[in-house]
């Protein structure tokens, strides 16, 4: 049975995954939301003296501006569709006979004792404290995401087109030759770098065009780099609103798209009394071919690129496989794949909700695609998931479901809102305001930042100076992190590369038929094969 014929299943033909056309990620309602059209979004009830709350009625006013989520610099998004099939579908197995990497003694083999401990990087690797990696961001606490990465030990992207922001940037034709916002990125993580991890610059189609890459390898000595497949938050081109026409003018001077055209003089002098079209910055669709990826790469590690990476999303699978098959071919150190439900919302909404599959299915397929290199003896690359997690448990879902491929997760949202949420408390606390939320913890960054005290132990007096989002970043990774290792201790499991897909179990039909894991009637008639537990009885 094809993937696409499960959904022909009774449990889930009578069920509507869409939103609704009222959400916050554009800011808008419905006026009954008791009373919904499924096939529409829709009220069921649209009356003539409705001011048109929802997305109709701000289409209606905004027109195509109402496609992009609300005050997309301010905030970040994520899908709303409630998909057939997440890691929900999955509980977590676990053994009670053995342990596999620590001796069998209660007083070795206990989940403190787990290693989660990595490495990023195929030939010149460096050492990761967790198996996580930190997605492209570079809006909302970007500060307290770089610095609490390398507090925390893991890797970190800085996100595409962050020349666009830059008001220092200064270019030689349409080369990049001082962009001051990306040495400030790349030095907040460097501040704070124990030896672990390495902070990665992505490039998207514009970035290439402006030499982002050669600039940093060369002038900022950045050692690991990400070509980006798609823009934005998933696969479209990057977009967004340019009020005025001398940013517009400035935009298209770096080689940008702009419509309408701010040096037509008919655009400006329409502009000038305010009429005509809103001038819109578009990025450049990627139009690479394995050809020109091949080159690129050679390239890059001439330029003395360390690591090179690649970023995609959840595309069509015979895409998806000509990117690992390139990624295999090249020596690529890390193939992260996004999977539908994630992103931080420079996409339209549309697209976040209705485009690509969705995480457990991407896997599926990643899974399936690199058993068939395996099985053809062609090296595989390193691969990280990403799309939505957030939790211990969906972290170790993710380990197994892909495994052994699947080596590292990226969260991306979830840590930024650490970060913000640390950021936020720290800047309370100076202001001499406790949030009450934590006023029980106490009413200092010490007293109600539980993990200050790990923290000091390692950096001594430069603890003082680390940002609160950092150290908000850095206590939630802890979570996650104590969370990974006990899922682990419950399955015997004291090393990540004993994790497997026996450790997860499909609750569902179609869970199980998607992913090809055994359930729980299945498991009772399969040998143990890998000593943890002595059978049936």
């Amino acid at each position: 049975m094809t993937l696409f014929s499960l959904f022909l299943s009774k449990e889930v033909r009578e069920m509507n995954f869409s939103p609704d056309l009222g959400s916050p990620i554009t800011n808008t309602r419905l006026r009954n939301t008791g009373h919904v059209a499924d096939v529409s979004g829709m009220c069921a009830v649209c009356t003539a003296d409705c001011i048109g709350p929802c997305e109709i009625g701000l289409s209606a006013v905004r027109g195509s501006e109402a496609i992009l989520p609300f005050s997309a610099d301010t905030n970040q998004f994520a899908s709303e569709k409630r998909y057939p099939l997440d890691f929900s579908h999955f509980n977590i197995n676990g053994r009670v006979f053995g342990a596999i990497g620590r001796p069998s003694d209660p007083y070795e083999a206990s989940y403190p004792n787990a290693d989660i401990s990595s490495s990023f990087g195929a030939v010149q690797s460096v050492p990761v404290k967790a198996p996580f990696i930190l997605p492209a961001m570079a809006k909302l606490a970007w500060k307290e995401y770089f610095a609490g990465a390398a507090i925390s030990g893991v890797p970190v992207v800085i996100g595409e087109d962050v020349i666009a922001k830059d008001n220092g940037l200064v270019v030689s034709g349409h080369r990049v030759i001082k962009a001051p916002l990306i040495d400030e990125m790349v030095s907040i993580f460097r501040r704070y770098q124990n030896g672990f991890g390495d902070i990665m610059l992505q490039a998207n189609f514009d970035d290439e065009y402006h030499g982002v890459l050669e600039y940093a390898i060369e002038r900022l000595g950045v050692k690991s780099v990400e070509l980006k497949f798609g823009q934005a938050a998933k696969g479209i081109q990057g977009m967004g609103r340019v009020p005025k026409i001398e940013d517009a003018l400035r935009f298209k001077a770096l080689g940008y798209i702009i419509l309408p055209d701010p040096t037509n003089p008919t655009v400006a002098e329409a502009y000038s009394k305010g009429v005509g079209p809103v001038f819109e910055k578009i990025g450049k669709l990627p139009m690479w071919t394995p050809e020109n990826l091949i080159q690129r790469v050679a390239v890059l590690r001439k330029l003395g690129a360390e690591r090179i990476c690649f970023k995609t999303g959840p595309f069509d699978p015979r895409d998806i496989a000509t990117i690992l098959g390139i990624a295999s071919e090249t020596g690529i150190d890390l193939v992260t794949l996004d999977g539908a439900g994630g992103g931080t919302g420079h996409s339209p909404a549309k697209m976040m909700n209705e485009w690509g599959m969705p995480t457990v299915t991407l896997e599926a397929i990643i899974y399936r695609i690199l058993r068939g290199f395996e099985q053809a003896g062609k090296p595989l690359p390193p691969i990280a998931i990403a799309g939505g997690f957030a939790t211990e448990d969906q972290v170790y879902k993710g380990l197994a479901l892909g495994a052994p491929y699947v080596r590292m997760v990226a969260i991306g949202r979830a840590a930024m809102a650490a970060a913000t949420v640390g950021r936020q408390v720290g800047e309370a606390l100076r202001n001499g305001s406790v949030p009450k939320e934590y006023a029980r913890f106490g009413s200092t960054v010490e007293a109600i930042f539980a993990d200050f005290r790990l923290l000091k132990a390692e950096y001594g007096d430069e603890t003082m100076h680390i940002p609160t989002g950092a150290l908000g970043l850095y206590s939630y990774l802890n979570r996650v992190s104590v969370g990974l290792k006990q899922f682990m201790a419950l399955n015997r499991k004291f090393a990540l590369r004993y994790i497997d897909r026996e450790d997860i179990v499909p609750l569902t039909e179609i869970a199980a038929r998607a992913t090809g894991l055994a359930t729980y009637d299945e498991l009772l008639n399969t040998p143990p094969k890998d000593g943890t537990n002595e059978g049936s009885y």
